[in-house]
């Protein structure tokens, strides 16, 4: 396994919609494991390909508390097959736009369509922050960030804020 580079806000590949996994092998297995080292590292809840510059329609999650065992979750090929008219507010944060949170509306349940790190059809039901969780990671599948889910006004003030912050980085 190996940690990888997360990339930060206002980095253009975040907006690239990611490819469909086409084979489920080896390499699509390592990927995961370090997309798992790399968000367990961050640290963080989920990461998507995308996020360490693969635009692979692939993503991995942990939503286990502190006092629980882990319990990784690889999702390759996600598709959303329904979703409840109720919603749920939960206050979002993102690897790649670090130290900023916003509270998010999304459907407050979802039904799932995936492969798992074997290449198994999986479904599978999802309530509370799991079902967050997977619209925020598979929105990063689609070149959308949950900045996106926020007023006009607050986004322009993130981006800002992170292009600021990158061409600092740029002249150090």
């Amino acid at each position: 396994m190996t940690k990888r580079d997360i990339l930060i806000l206002p980095e253009a590949k975040l907006r690239l919609v990611s490819d469909p996994v086409e084979r489920v092998d080896d390499a699509v297995r390592q990927l995961a494991d370090d997309m798992l080292e790399t968000m367990y590292a961050a640290p963080g809840i989920g990461l998507a390909a995308i996020q360490i510059g693969e635009p692979r329609r692939m993503l991995v999650m942990d939503v286990a508390r502190e006092d629980e065992d882990p319990d990784p979750m690889v999702v390759i090929n996600p598709e959303i097959v329904w979703e409840s008219p109720e919603l749920s507010v939960y206050q979002e944060g993102c690897l790649s736009i670090p130290e900023y949170y916003a509270d998010v509306e999304r459907p407050a349940r979802i039904g799932l369509r995936f492969l798992d790190r074997e290449g198994a059809e999986r479904e599978l039901e999802a309530d509370g922050l799991l079902a967050t969780c997977l619209q925020h990671e598979i929105d990063h599948l689609n070149g959308v960030l949950f900045i996106d889910h926020i007023s006009k006004l607050k986004r322009d003030r993130v981006m800002k804020k992170f292009q600021k912050q990158a061409r600092l980085a740029e002249k150090s």
